[in-house]
């Protein structure tokens, strides 16, 4: 060892910027576990770098004795005077031992520990490095592929983008450059310590805050962010400020802004939601582009019963639900989506079995505890079964069967009049013939 291993060492702390004086202790600390090793750990020996020779001086120390007891550790004094004629009994007196008399193994024993040494203290650089840069978005270059996801050169280290945190039916080839969000970093680990996600909803939320200075400076705040990643997105935003319109600055002149994300996101489509306190303006926001007729809230059960006019049902529930189920993660709330036809027919027949169960003298729930849920059902059964299941009573028997007789008539006679103009002229002509 000479000069040479000084440069090594200088070289290694500048391109891997690990400190100088750690690499001088992991190489002093190497070479002890190699001397070790082949001499024994029951040696007393010292490990000193020599900045001025460049060398690794190894120093073995015994004490002077009149009688040899422990023959590694111990001199006789008649032989200590040889070195030293001062020397005294118990004092203690250095040897230097050879480094290069280590041997092949030892010597490359000293090399592993020192590699592992540099790995350590290069995980612990970047593992600082990138600690709080969680929710950054980073760029690198695709390395390769492999069971748990792509690998990305960052340069100086690596980083994985799982399988789980792609955008679906996104391909990448080697030496493509993407774009990705930081979602973990890990001290310990053979892996690639940095976790990034592209399907993540504070992904969208960081490329709004790069594309739009609303956002970033907080004058326009992004309230939530839902996703079906890759084909659609919904963002609620808001502001305080009256002058600032938040949508039009989300989208951009002539939509530039929305659409360097929409271009990010390989043609994900983003919806802009108005935020607001009030849930039935906010569903009605988050439901768009569908009108809406009118929304029930149910607060109690977080629920929300949305009626649309009949043209409307299609983009109000969306591809494969996709717009109601988005509304629905955006919320935080069920919604129930009817058509004005299908809601009316709802109420008018809800409005039917309240009236029988007013006249038996019974509740709705009654009726629906025993499969009893229409008019025609309780039209069906006999008398006997009706006073057993619902407990009723001969008068109140009674009731419900005049009510029955009388509002099934009645049905089928609004349900005549509902006919279409063409269903009438077929019904009249059957009655002609």
């Amino acid at each position: 060892m000479s000069l040479e291993l000084k440069k090594i060492i200088d070289q290694i702390s500048k391109d891997k910027g690990i400190d100088r004086d750690m690499l001088v202790d992991t190489l002093e600390e190497a070479v002890r576990s190699s001397v070790n090793k082949k001499f024994g750990h029951n040696l007393d020996i010292e490990v000193n770098f020599n900045e001025e020779t460049g060398e690794i001086e190894v120093y073995q120390f015994k004490v002077v004795v009149d009688q040899i007891g422990d023959p590694d550790n111990e001199i006789l004094l008649e032989e200590a005077k040889m070195h030293d004629p001062n020397v005294q009994l118990d004092d203690e007196l250095g040897f230097t031992l050879n480094v290069k008399d280590m041997g092949r193994i030892a010597a490359q024993s000293a090399k592993q520990v020192l590699m592992q040494k540099m790995r350590d203290a290069e995980q612990e650089i970047i593992y600082e490095e990138y600690k709080d840069r969680i929710g950054e978005i980073i760029s690198g270059i695709i390395q390769r592929r492999d069971r748990s996801g792509w690998i990305i050169n960052l340069g100086r280290t690596e980083a994985l983008l799982p399988r789980d945190e792609q955008i679906p039916k996104e391909r990448f080839h080697r030496g493509d450059r993407v774009e990705a969000y930081i979602i973990d970093v890990r001290k310990e680990s053979r892996t690639p310590q940095i976790i990034v996600s592209r399907s993540h909803p504070e992904y969208l939320v960081s490329l709004f805050k790069r594309e739009v200075p609303e956002v970033a400076d907080g004058t326009i705040k992004v309230m939530n962010v839902v996703r079906d990643q890759g084909r659609r997105a919904k963002v609620a935003v808001m502001t305080k400020d009256l002058d600032v319109d938040p949508v039009g600055a989300c989208v951009g002149v002539k939509g530039s802004r929305i659409h360097n994300i929409v271009q990010e996101l390989k043609g994900e489509r983003i919806d802009i939601v108005i935020w607001s306190p009030d849930i039935a303006t906010y569903a009605a926001n988050a439901l768009s582009p569908a009108r809406i007729s009118r929304i029930t809230v149910d607060e109690d059960e977080k629920t929300l019963e949305v009626v649309v006019p009949d043209d409307q049902l299609t983009p109000a529930i969306g591809q494969k639900g996709q717009n109601v189920k988005l509304a629905s993660s955006l919320l935080g709330w069920k919604i129930d989506v009817y058509t004005e036809s299908k809601y009316n027919m709802m109420h008018e027949h809800y409005q039917i079995m309240e009236q029988l169960a007013s006249t038996a003298e019974i509740s709705v729930s009654d009726f629906n505890r025993h499969g009893y849920d229409s008019l025609e059902s309780l039209a069906k059964a006999d008398d006997e079964e009706l006073m057993e299941k619902l407990n009723l009573n001969q008068e109140n028997l009674n009731n419900l069967k005049a009510a029955i007789n009388f509002l099934g008539p009645k049905k089928k006679e609004e349900a005549e009049k509902k006919l279409l103009p063409q269903d009438e002229d077929r019904k009249q002509d059957e009655q002609a013939e």
